[in-house]
């Protein structure tokens, strides 16, 4: 039995998930924790990480620590994304993490990062053709499934962060600059050549910004007890874009008062959008279908796979046994 601790050290936040994994490959979900940091806030065109940016993510990474430390046959995974992967600092900021924490970061690629929202998708939810897209940030990461294979996989260097404070007045954002916006984004999928073989398939929705449309959606339906289950929850586009027309003729303090979206995510959550609405169009998308498993889930079932491998080999070696000639 060993308890598998994950750090997800994302551009917006950073969360923790601990599971108990069992000599069997089965395991049991212990512990779930997220803090806001905004790690890419100000970055800037020299992307570099600023304070309090940092003190903020090492304070977060600190008290995570703090909540397994003592767990038993303790494994600590701990990765980052595209906010320390751009940055020309980053060298810096780990040695800091680590000198504070204890913590070594990995800073992993956007292949990476996409394959493992891969593994968490397919290992949650019944998808067998359809796009993912994990909206982070200070990037997003687009999968294209067919017959349940991942077949193609980008990481875009664009996320809710960086794409609002590039583009977007935070209250209202101008018609101006809205359409800057989206003609910026179908520039970045005109140079991806797969994305295409993708039309008309449903949009496997990752990250908080994208997650938020099926928080508001169910928090506004009076028959739904629990409007944060949104794992694999279905939204028509039309549902979709209705909600996404309500925060454009809102202001950030009308924004903050929507059902089912964060006080703390309303100042970003036009651009943090602004990824899927262009694709949803541009592939003629129906619907879009909500995951709460991806990279942390990804990591769990590559954790896992490996576990189980390990076991075939012993099963296999006391099988055949020694051999004598």
């Amino acid at each position: 039995m060993e308890n598998f601790a994950i750090i997800d050290l994302g551009s917006n936040s950073i969360r923790l998930e601990v599971d108990q994994i069992n000599d069997d490959a089965s395991y049991q979900p212990i512990l779930e924790a997220k803090e806001v940091v905004r790690l890419s806030e100000n970055m800037g065109p020299e992307n570099t990480l600023k304070r309090p940016a940092i003190d903020r993510t090492i304070e977060a990474i600190a008290s995570f620590k703090k909540k397994f430390e003592n767990l038993p046959n303790l494994n600590i995974k701990a990765i980052c994304t595209a906010a320390t992967r751009n940055a020309t600092n980053q060298a810096e900021f780990l040695e800091e993490v680590f000198e504070k924490t204890g913590i070594q970061l990995e800073v992993i690629t956007g292949q990476q990062e996409a394959h493992y929202d891969y593994l968490g998708v397919i290992n949650s939810l019944p998808i067998v053709n359809g796009i993912i897209m994990d909206t982070g940030g200070a990037s997003t990461e687009l999968v294209l499934i067919q017959n349940g294979e991942e077949i193609n996989a980008i990481s875009i260097p664009q996320g809710a962060v960086t794409l609002t404070e590039a583009q977007l007045d935070t209250d209202v954002p101008s018609a101006s600059q809205l359409f800057q916006l989206f003609d910026h984004l179908n520039t970045i999928y005109n140079d991806i050549w797969w994305l295409n073989r993708g039309t008309n398939l449903p949009l496997i929705a990752l990250g908080g910004s994208n997650r938020t449309l099926a928080k508001i959606k169910r928090r506004n339906d009076d028959t739904i007890k629990d409007w944060e289950d949104i794992h694999g929850f279905h939204m028509s586009i039309q549902e979709v874009k209705s909600i996404f027309i309500n925060m454009l003729s809102s202001n950030l303090d009308e924004r903050k008062n929507i059902s089912g979206l964060s006080k703390e995510r309303a100042d970003i959550i036009i651009g943090g959008l602004a990824p899927a609405m262009t694709l949803m169009r541009r592939l003629n998308s129906d619907r879009m279908i909500f995951s709460k498993r991806g990279v942390r889930f990804g990591i769990l079932h590559e954790r896992l796979a490996n576990i189980r491998k390990a076991n075939h080999a012993e099963d296999d070696a006391e099988k055949n046994g020694p051999r004598f000639n």
